[in-house]
């Protein structure tokens, strides 16, 4: 559905925008792609150049085999002309308008080219309908609470059923419990329509929970792409790792290679790890491991040698379901997360790191 090659936006000195490098990516027809980073790494410079809001400095996208910015052909096909929909991080509503005539808007600006009065009620009205917000069609639109302005908004941008859905952090002004029962109902809402959505968060357990694929951003870079369960369990590089979720990350250097796994130096002492992505690029040189994957127990219980260290419960954290513990261990702290109640030990303790769990990588930059 959406072809990114090569697409360059670079700014001049003194001028807002996180600029992009040579960035390159597909999106696939009915798929929720996500651009994840930390802000200033691009994500909004990208999407604004998808959407014709920015004209980049180099490359060429294309949406549904039709090309819509090409530089080396002096190609730029404007916004309002590459059919679609856009959500903003504000809910952009029109408060002096109704519900129905915000969201009847985009038709009404193209009625001399596709819809007369009545189609333009079925469709405004079906839209509404699917979002949940049909009996609130004749209120004005100040009235609505948060989040059914960001539906109301939503509503707006799949109305004239776009090719492609946009949405630059629209779950970021509401507050913690909105914003979770909106993921879950922009998810059910995107699969029920079938539309193709390119979405750019900072909001790790966000981009998680929603994402078909991810797209991790570093100074406006793409370092990693892959599914959620990828990007978390198989990190390529420091930083990815710890910009998702929590991780404990024991920089060294690599003492020897076996058979798909790999024994690096650490401060704790040797660590082993699977090493699935040592085929080529710079020799692994850290180990990680998350957190929940550490196993805690009583110091003297016998755990296997290998990855296996003495320390001292130092903090823990009641967090309901789970507990999670700060182990000190010489110089080094290792967080532990686990089920509430599943180590109430003393606090001398041993730690083990269990091998198929912990994963080298390369040590670069954070």
């Amino acid at each position: 559905m959406l072809h990114v090659e090569n697409l360059t936006k670079l700014y001049a000195p003194g001028e807002s925008g996180g600029g992009i490098r040579d960035l390159s990516f597909d999106v696939a027809g009915g798929e929720f792609y996500t651009l994840l980073g930390p802000s200033g790494c691009g994500k909004t410079t990208t999407l604004r150049s998808v959407a014709g809001l920015e004209e980049p400095s180099f490359g060429r996208m294309t949406i549904a085999d039709h090309v819509i910015f090409d530089a080396a052909n002096g190609i730029f096909v404007p916004a309002n002309q590459r059919r679609l929909g856009m959500v903003f991080q504000s809910y952009a509503v029109w408060p002096h308008m109704s519900v129905f005539d915000n969201t009847a808007f985009p038709l009404r600006m193209l009625r001399g080219k596709r819809w007369g009065d009545a189609e333009i009620r079925r469709l405004a009205m079906r839209t509404l309908e699917t979002v949940g917000l049909a009996e609130f069609a004749p209120r004005s639109a100040a009235q609505l609470s948060g989040g059914q302005q960001q539906r109301l908004a939503l509503a707006r941008a799949l109305v004239a059923e776009p090719s492609l859905l946009l949405l630059d952090e629209p779950l970021s002004n509401l507050d913690a419990l909105l914003r979770e029962q909106m993921r879950s109902e922009l998810r059910r809402l995107q699969k029920e329509v079938g539309v193709t959505a390119v979405y750019v968060t900072h909001d790790q357990s966000e981009a998680l929970a929603l994402s078909d694929r991810i797209a991790i951003m570093h100074n406006g870079r793409i370092k990693q792409i892959g599914t959620p369960h990828q990007i978390y369990h198989q990190p390529c590089n420091a930083f990815v790792a710890t910009f998702i979720g929590r991780s404990n990350l024991l920089r060294g250097k690599l003492l020897e290679r076996n058979n798909g796994q790999v024994r690096i130096a650490t401060a704790l002492g040797p660590v082993l790890c699977q090493a699935p992505n040592d085929a080529g690029g710079p020799p692994p040189a850290a180990a990680l491991i998350r957190p929940e994957h550490v196993v805690l127990a009583a110091a003297g219980q016998g755990n296997p040698a290998n990855n296996r260290f003495h320390g001292r419960v130092c903090q823990m954290s009641f967090l309901g379901e789970a507990t999670e513990y700060v182990v000190q261990i010489g110089n080094v702290e290792i967080l532990v997360r686990g089920m509430t109640g599943q180590y109430d030990g003393p606090e001398d303790v041993e730690l083990y790191l269990p091998p198929e769990k912990t994963l080298a990588i390369a040590a670069d930059e954070i």
